[in-house]
Parts: C-alpha cells; structure tokens; sequence
C-alpha cells in the first residue's frame, strides 16, 4: 500500500499504525476474559440486528483481530493487512464487490477511523442490496463518554475540528492514512451534522449504551477496575443509566438501511 507524506496533524499519521494497533489489541485480548466476555454481549447486539436483512454475504469492514467470528461465525472478516485470521483484504473505499451483492456490512470502530466518512459511505452504500443493513459501532459522547474516552484513550474526539465529509478531487483510496475522532459518529448520528448528505439511507435505529463494563474492564488497554462477580450488579445500575443517553451513552449502535 502506498503511503501520503506524514501529515502535521497527529491524529492522521500512517495507517501502518492501524496494525500496530490491531497486533498490541490481540495481546490484551488473549489475557482479558472480562473484556471478551463484554464485547461477546456487543457482538450480540449487532446480531440482533441483522434480522430481517436481504439474503447475501454478511461482511465486516475492519476486522480488527477477528473476534466478531465468535458471535457471526459465518460472517466474513476483511481488513487492510493480510492478518492470518482475515478472511480477505478490502479497502473500505474501494471495496472488490460487485454492486448491490451484499446483504449486510459491519463496522465495528471503524467509522471514526475513516477520514473522508461521505466517501466511505457512498462506496458501502454501492455494494449493498437495497435493504441491505450498514451497522456501525462506535464510541458515543454522552457525558460519561465524553469524559472517560477523553481523558484515559489515546485516540481524540475531534470535536475541535469540522469533518471533512468527501475525499479531495483526485485522491488516491490506496493512499489511506491513519486517522480518529472518536466522536464523529455522535455529531452525525445525535447532533445531525451532516444529516443532510445521507441520501440514499434511512436511519433504522441509534440505539445508546452507558457500557458500564466495558468502561470498567479497562477496554483493551487499561486496567480492570471491576471483578467479574460484580459484573449482574454492574448491568443492573446501567440498564437505569440507559435512559439519559445525552448524560450516560459511552457507547452505540447505528443501524442505517440502503433505500436507493
């Protein structure tokens, strides 16, 4: 793949960062079994919500480490780098799949990653089967959210500069670079930035999670803050935080279905 000159802005650097991150994500999977136990329940969420899609292939974008394939074993895993648990290399902006052959599409903490999310969103929109289900996980920036993923993760939440919604005339989509605002999904989806552009989408669902254990696991990379034995109480007190996402959401699920 090739790469653009390292831009000033550190949030953009080179996307071989992305799989840094993905092999460092896979240690602390393997030692974490409260955090496997956490996004197993994420995993389940994004299940429910495939039904009723049109019948084809269920692709996820952006893999990761693979680890969806223990909830949607028949889901096929793709990602930029050639990782032994991928099923196949794509490029989420200029994807190998015929127009209109695929039932759903999965991103799960992708879209923050994506710099030109309007280009990335027509490419997916493309492949789709009308009806076909685009699901999006990702961080959310409720209060709680806002103050947790801004202040212990590494990556930023980009409320302080505007999206950039298409890539520049001429941009190469091999070119990719590492890029994250953690928030974006928030701004389009809960503060209706850019509302305007999803044409061709109807907004099935947003659904908001306070995601008390995943904040209390640590995530990947911070310490475990809560006992497994506590985690029925911990559900129990977030079920009461679900109704005031503006305060509680750390976390959501999108569900936008191709129209046209």
């Amino acid at each position: 793949m090739r790469s653009e000159p390292e831009p000033t802005d550190p949030a953009a650097r080179s996307c071989a960062q992305h799989n840094v991150e993905i092999h460092e994500n896979l240690g602390h999977w393997q030692r974490k079994p409260l955090l496997r136990e956490v996004y197993a329940g994420f995993y389940r969420e994004i299940a429910a919500r495939l039904e009723g899609r049109p019948v084809g292939p269920v692709v996820e974008c952006g893999s990761g480490i693979g680890n969806l394939k223990s909830v949607l074993p028949d889901c096929l895993a793709t990602d930029l780098f050639p990782n032994p648990w991928i099923d196949r290399t794509e490029n989420v902006f200029a994807l190998s799949f015929a127009d209109s052959t695929v039932g759903a599409l999965i991103l799960f903490d992708v879209f923050h990653h994506l710099e030109y999310p309007g280009t990335a969103l027509r490419e997916l929109h493309r492949v789709l089967k009308p009806g076909g289900r685009l699901i999006l996980f990702e961080p959310a920036a409720g209060l709680l959210g806002r103050f947790v993923l801004g202040l212990f993760h590494h990556e930023p939440l980009g409320f302080d500069r505007p999206i950039t919604w298409e890539a520049p005339p001429g941009w190469d989509p091999n070119a990719v670079r590492y890029y994250a605002a953690q928030a974006n999904a928030w701004r389009l989806f809960r503060r209706g930035e850019h509302a305007e552009r999803l044409a061709g989408w109807r907004v099935r669902a947003v659904t908001y999670f306070p995601a008390l254990p995943w904040l209390l696991c640590g995530g990947f990379r911070g310490p475990q803050l809560c006992p497994r034995w506590l985690l029925p109480v911990v559900r129990v007190i977030e079920r009461g935080l679900a109704v005031l996402p503006a305060l509680s959401a750390s976390r959501m699920l999108v569900v936008l279905e191709k129209v046209a």
